[in-house]
């Protein structure tokens, strides 16, 4: 029972110690991104992304932010082999893939000397809409790793890379066999990288 409670007491001052030390700044994040789909050589798609997040301060070189964002993506010219009934003859179409996502995403900040960060952390990316024809899942999960300068000013410049982890299509729709029966792959994953800036209130 004593155990018990110096447990209960030891948890309740640490509880009240990080409450003292945490400091939350909510801010806003936006920037340019570049993103495909894998196993689909296709070309990169340029686009942006903008959001809002709240950086919990929780000690000198750590920092907590949740984040929401709204992240445009896809895959430009993608090759799609069709047969044609009108002709009957075997055409090639080229799509431009679209995907967007409101992104919700826990980042670690890991803060060294001059303003450098490490940032890494998972996403839950909740699909708005999208041009696919056939696709496999509805949402995305992936991981968020990352670097960043904090200047003094409250700008962060930062660059991150997200990589989903879910099959997102069915490659069989998009596939292109004219050139050596080459198919696309079975699993095929969104692939981001965000170059941007952030700003955090209350500096």
């Amino acid at each position: 029972m004593i155990k018990k409670l110096f447990f209960i007491l030891a948890v309740f001052f640490t509880v009240i110690h990080l409450q003292a030390q945490m400091v939350a700044k909510p801010g806003l994040r936006a920037g340019v991104s570049f993103s495909t789909i894998s196993e689909m050589h296709a070309n990169y798609r340029t686009d942006f992304y903008v959001g809002g997040f709240t950086e919990l301060n929780l000690t000198k070189h750590y920092a907590l932010q949740p984040e929401i964002t709204y992240s445009r993506q896809g895959s430009d010219d993608v090759a799609r082999n069709y047969y044609d009934e009108s002709s009957q003859t075997t055409k090639v179409e080229y799509l431009d893939l679209n995907l967007n996502y409101l992104s919700l995403a826990m980042i670690n900040k890991i803060k060294f000397a001059q303003g450098i960060q490490l940032q890494v952390g998972p996403t839950l990316d909740i699909l708005l809409n999208d041009n696919l024809v056939v696709k496999k899942t509805q949402n995305d999960l992936g991981l968020v790793l990352g670097v960043a300068y904090e200047s003094p000013s409250g700008f962060t410049f930062e660059a991150r890379f997200k990589k989903g982890f879910l099959d997102i299509l069915s490659s069989d729709y998009y596939q292109n066999d004219s050139n050596n029966d080459y198919l696309f792959g079975d699993y095929n994953t969104n692939i981001n990288f965000q170059l941007g800036v952030s700003y955090s209130f209350g500096k």
